[in-house]
């Protein structure tokens, strides 16, 4: 029998690469024995970084720990040092290796749009890429800031927040007229020129220059009043009154800070909160906290660094930072900044005067979020160790994944599933399910949830198979009995997965809050203590599983309501279609409508027919 030897790993293997390298700057991948990434980092001159990490002594406890995993490495030279920087954080976010500081919560903030592809332009709330037409203001910390500004902003400056679709097919006025939340440009009650200028005086209130509104508003007002046209006068003078409450709204804002996110970071115990206020035209947007992956022996310069590049990766930095603590270089962060944005971005970190005060406001917001946090993990921790008790489990569930169906008499069925682990939920992991198997009977749970977890573990045995990424699950929770769990076991063997625990939540016989009873493979049905914390705490995994399956449900419903067959037409917009349902009375009709009476509706061309007609009768 021969002894199969342990790949070398640790400081000779690192020292072994020191021949093959040079002073070009660059970014270097640290790998295990399995070939994972354990760090990626980057370096203004790769020979001199790498010889460091060859040095057997002088090292923290945690690049110690990565040294000793490291069994291979690889190298990617770069033209410039900035250049480094940009690719060290994209790979970092693409690989997310053990030992980097990782940001995990990474979503898209969101903006305020005035659209411009309308001769009556809307402004609304809008997420994600800038693709549709118009003048976008922000990022706003969350929707409910957005929201509110926007509910503030149509008392003002009284724009339309409709669809164009609606705008068009309107024949007498809306409620926000009624509500004096809008001008009513749909029908004619304001000139195009008009609305144009109340347009103008929204965008330049985002950008800052609120104090000429206020001004001229007051103007206009005074001229009313002088002119005695005391209705006009009442209206502008609630215009201003509601002005003052956005910016009374918004907090502090800034004199000397036009556009700026202000970042400021709190470590402790080994654990991080990165807090960010967005500044813009020279108003407070709101404040959002972040926490990062780190480790016990990370310093501020690091995380920062870290933050900053993962953060802006896929956002638009605004013309200045300014921070709590400085980076390792500034200027570097600063250039390579300012090369993806092509502008210039300033990295401040002040000592004195308006901007320091900005950060002490930051990093005392920071510093209380995470005592929070901490304590709330404490808390997390103990009933995830309760839980592992209650339903013998070897240790602590660190992903819990909790199912269910949402559906009416089979109709718009789908399948949600949600996540939660140490940190408390885990909204961006969750997963709905769009329930499409054919030979599912309407309304059957169990066909229902195999659908479910075969897609879920068909994908978790695709994309994690070594199942070293943290996606798999240590335990499932299940909304159902005995039935239900002896089906979702005979679904996991099939699939040859059955280590995973899983445990069936059922309504006890009164079908009572409170009166649950548990069921495992294999043993009898149990119940905790009605006052149990811990049974409180599945309650609430359970509940909030079925309140995002409803959600999506009701989603799915509304959508399927509100949809027609001639929204599947090509060309087809929403004036020649409500041209065709006009003429003919139903989508139906229009299905059926022959190639010549299609032609004769008003403003239907020959080819736009043609297509119309094709549509509904070439289908085999």
């Amino acid at each position: 029998m021969t002894e199969t030897n342990a790949p070398e790993t640790g400081h000779d293997v690192i020292r072994g690469y020191l021949r093959s390298l040079d002073g070009s700057p660059g970014v270097y991948r640290m790998l295990d024995a399995q070939a994972r990434v354990l760090y990626v980092g980057k370096a203004r001159n790769l020979r001199a970084r790498v010889s460091n990490y060859a040095r057997p002594t002088g090292h923290t406890g945690r690049i110690q720990r990565m040294i000793r995993d490291t069994a291979s490495m690889m190298f990617l030279t770069t033209a410039t040092e900035t250049e480094a920087l940009l690719l060290e954080q994209n790979l970092i976010k693409q690989l997310k290796p053990r030992y980097n500081v990782l940001l995990r919560d990474d979503k898209s903030f969101p903006n305020i749009l005035v659209t411009k592809a309308h001769d009556y332009p809307m402004i609304k709330k809008h997420r994600g890429a800038k693709r549709e037409k118009g003048a976008y203001y922000g990022p706003f910390a969350s929707a409910g800031a957005v929201n509110r500004t926007l509910a503030q902003l149509q008392r003002v400056f009284m724009l339309r927040n409709c669809s164009d679709t609606m705008f068009e097919g309107r024949t007498r006025p809306c409620l926000q007229y009624q509500i004096k939340r809008c001008t009513a440009p749909c029908v004619g009650y304001i000139s195009r020129e008009d609305y144009a200028a109340q347009v103008s005086d929204a965008e330049r209130f985002l950008s800052g220059r609120s104090t000429e509104i206020q001004e001229k508003l007051a103007q206009d007002m005074q001229a009313a009043s002088d002119e005695m046209e005391f209705e006009k006068a009442a209206a502008l003078r609630d215009r201003i009154k509601a002005l003052t409450q956005v910016q009374t709204a918004q907090g502090i804002n800034p004199r000397t800070v036009k556009d700026a996110d202000v970042i400021a970071l709190h470590l402790e115990k080994g654990q991080a909160c990165v807090q960010v206020f967005f500044i813009r035209g020279g108003q407070n947007w709101g404040n959002r906290d972040f926490y990062p992956r780190v480790g016990v022996d990370v310093e501020e310069p690091e995380v920062l660094e870290a933050f900053i590049g993962q953060f802006y990766d896929s956002k638009e930095p605004p013309r200045q930072l300014i921070l709590s603590h400085a980076l390792e270089d500034n200027d570097l962060m600063a250039a390579a900044l300012g090369e993806r944005l092509g502008r210039k971005v300033e990295i401040l970190v002040p000592i004195r005067g308006e901007k320091a005060e900005l950060v002490d406001g930051a990093l005392r917001n920071a510093r209380e979020s995470l005592a929070r946090k901490m304590a709330e993990s404490a808390t997390q921790a103990k009933l995830l160790s309760g839980l592992a008790e209650a339903f013998g489990l070897d240790t602590p569930p660190g992903r819990i994944e909790v199912y269910d169906n949402s559906h009416i008499q089979g109709a718009h069925a789908v399948g949600a599933m949600i996540v939660a682990g140490p940190d408390g939920f885990l909204k961006n992991q969750y997963r709905k399910f769009n329930i499409r198997g054919d030979e599912i009977t309407p309304g059957d749970d169990f066909g229902m949830m195999k659908e479910v977890l075969k897609r879920r573990f068909k994908r978790l045995l695709k994309e994690d198979p070594e199942r070293d990424k943290g996606l798999w699950p240590d335990l499932l929770l299940i909304d159902g009995g005995a039935g239900q769990v002896s089906a979702v076991a005979s679904i996991m063997r099939e699939m040859g997965v059955e280590d995973v625990a899983m445990v069936g939540v059922a309504k006890g016989v009164d079908r009572d809050h409170g009166k649950e009873e548990f069921h495992r493979v294999g043993t009898r049905p149990m119940a905790l203590r009605h006052n149990d914390p811990v049974l409180y705490f599945v309650q609430r995994l359970r509940d909030e599983a079925h309140r995002f399956a409803i959600g999506t449900h009701r989603a799915k419903r509304s959508k399927a309501v509100s949809a027609s067959p001639l929204d599947e037409v090509p060309g087809v917009g929403a004036a020649r279609k409500r041209a065709l349902l006009a003429h003919f009375g139903s989508a139906k009709a229009v299905s059926r409508a022959a190639l010549a009476d299609l032609k004769a509706v008003e403003g239907v061309s020959e080819a736009l027919a043609q297509r119309v007609y094709d549509h509904f009768h070439d289908k085999g």
